[in-house]
């Protein structure tokens, strides 16, 4: 039996044995060929979706009809087939969901979820869109992360504003702390985000939950009153994307939330990718990510790591999407972390485009530089995903041109003839170990650069120059800087002719090939009298 039918005869038959025991929920999807988003007597339903009350998955027969067991206090979605487009609500965010609170939620602080009518339908308006031929554009955003609406209005200039009506994305999706803490900015972050004119997906964050929450299971009630399912997924041509909440809160304790999942994400996905061809392109985006930044610290439960793997072991084409550090980095995931599969497993730790939390000196235009503590400016990334299979990744510094890639600093003078003991620095935004980096200077020969693990140099001299001021230079200073993992060095040489002397770097990007970034030293002379 096909893997796909197995999985629908396992719901339809976990809800036709229990039915003495619990109620179902049934329903439709069908094509609204009205708009109007309820289904009239002359639309008609549309076969073969998949709707999931995020534990069972049950697939819509010949009339567009399912059924499922009714779950309290879940939420029942559909997965976008790729062919179709989902409704959007006045805020802007696509309409695929219904919850099922009859007796609403724990009061919360931010509201939590009302309660919800027993409906006699729970239905699902798609309309068919014309095929799309090409690539398909993915915007990746890391922690928009505002305290305040200043810092929204700092999200809406440094970020979306110079996107509007000047990109080619067909989906975005924000991985996480869409908000810091205080959730009653949604609805502002929403109103920016739309402005983009694209479906867009969100992934609960740490700092998206429900502090004053007695359990896990009601700590992102906020969040999903305003985003629906926490776990689930969107189908495009090119890809299936799967979002998960992967912070596991724990009232009380210290820390108060550790990476995991839960059984109930694990059984969707399960029944999920039963229904997948295994070549299928998967890509999976979370909040914090699955390997653990620091050796030794388990920031992700072993346990929880190992069974999802378990799950897609034999898949040859997963990307992992991450955020949460506020720093960038590619992971390649092996049998150290639990991967068992032919190949690294690669996960993309995504930077945050609130960079370091909005903070550091203000530029010209009034936005915070808000580097990240690993020399990464803060910007965003376009993943772009093709019929093969196959992907490629770019970061994109907020504001920046297109092809800046690499940061480098470099002293801006040295004596002529001193010791070589200086370096030039290449902050390579998406270098990993594997990277080709290398120099020149003038119009010599290329060498190699080492990679280094320290902290970069240029937001070293913004830390120095915060400790020397005597006044605030911005509302909350830089970030101290962290060891980077994508930094490279070279000696600069000495023994040149006195004056400016050209530097250029470069660096052979996996898919983006050849990047360069240029800067200069001078070279002086001095006498033993002015030793």
């Amino acid at each position: 039996m096909p893997h796909a039918a197995f999985a629908v005869l396992v719901a339809l038959l976990a809800v036709s044995t229990g039915a003495a025991a619990q109620s179902v929920v049934t329903g439709s999807v069908f094509d609204d060929a009205n708009g109007n988003g309820r289904r009239d007597h002359d639309e008609r339903g549309i076969a073969g979706v998949k709707v999931s009350n995020g534990r069972e998955l049950a697939v819509t027969d010949a009339r567009g009809h399912y059924m499922l067991p009714m779950r309290a206090e879940t939420t029942l979605f559909v997965i976008k087939p790729p062919q179709y487009a989902t409704a959007t609500g006045a805020n802007g965010l696509p309409l695929f969901w219904h919850h099922l609170f009859p007796d609403g939620s724990p009061a919360l602080r931010f509201g939590g979820i009302a309660a919800t009518a027993p409906q006699a339908s729970y239905d699902f308006a798609l309309r068919p869109i014309a095929p799309r031929k090409g690539d398909l554009k993915l915007l990746v955003f890391g922690d928009p992360q505002p305290k305040s609406r200043v810092d929204v209005g700092y999200y809406e200039r440094d970020i979306v504003d110079p996107l509007v009506a000047r990109h080619d994305a067909r989906l975005g999706v924000s991985l996480g702390d869409i908000v810091n803490d205080d959730l009653s900015l949604y609805p502002a972050m929403n109103r920016v985000t739309a402005k983009l004119g694209v479906p867009w997906l969100h992934v609960a964050g740490n700092h998206d939950l429900d502090f004053d929450a007695k359990r896990d299971e009601d700590a992102l009630l906020g969040f999903r009153n305003v985003y629906g399912p926490d776990t689930y997924a969107w189908e495009e041509p090119q890809a299936s994307f799967i979002v998960m909440d992967d912070v596991v809160f724990m009232p009380g304790g210290k820390p108060s939330y550790v990476g995991g999942l839960r059984d109930d994400q694990l059984a969707f996905l399960e029944a999920y990718l039963a229904t997948l061809p295994k070549v299928r392109r998967i890509v999976i985006s979370a909040h914090i990510p699955f390997f653990d930044p620091v050796p030794g610290v388990e920031t992700f439960r072993r346990a929880d790591r190992e069974r999802l793997f378990a799950m897609l072991k034999d898949r040859p084409n997963v990307l992992l999407l991450s955020a949460h550090t506020h720093n960038q980095r590619h992971y390649f995931h092996d049998a150290s972390t639990g991967w068992h599969g032919a190949r690294p497993l690669h996960e993309y730790n995504v930077g945050a485009t609130c960079g370091a939390f909005w903070s550091g000196v203000k530029d010209a235009q009034g936005v915070p530089d808000t580097t990240m503590s690993d020399g990464t400016p803060n910007g965003y990334a376009w993943a772009t995903f093709r019929a093969d299979g196959s992907y490629s990744l770019r970061y994109q510094v907020a504001r920046g041109a297109t092809d800046e890639a690499i940061g480098v600093h470099a002293p801006k003078v040295l004596r002529r003839g001193a010791y070589p003991a200086f370096g030039v620095f290449a902050n390579v935004y998406m270098g990993d170990a594997d990277s080709r980096v290398e120099y020149r200077i003038d119009d010599g020969a290329w060498k190699p650069m080492k990679r280094v693990e320290q902290p970069d140099p240029r937001l070293v001299a913004e830390n120095v120059a915060d400790d020397l001021a005597a006044t605030l230079r911005g509302y909350d200073r830089s970030p101290e800087a962290d060891p980077s993992t994508h930094l490279w060095r070279g000696a600069l040489p000495t023994d040149l002719p006195a004056g400016e002397h050209r530097i250029e770097v470069r660096a052979f990007d996996r898919w983006q090939g050849e990047q360069r970034a240029r800067s200069t030293y001078r070279l002086e002379d001095a006498t033993e009298q002015e030793r």
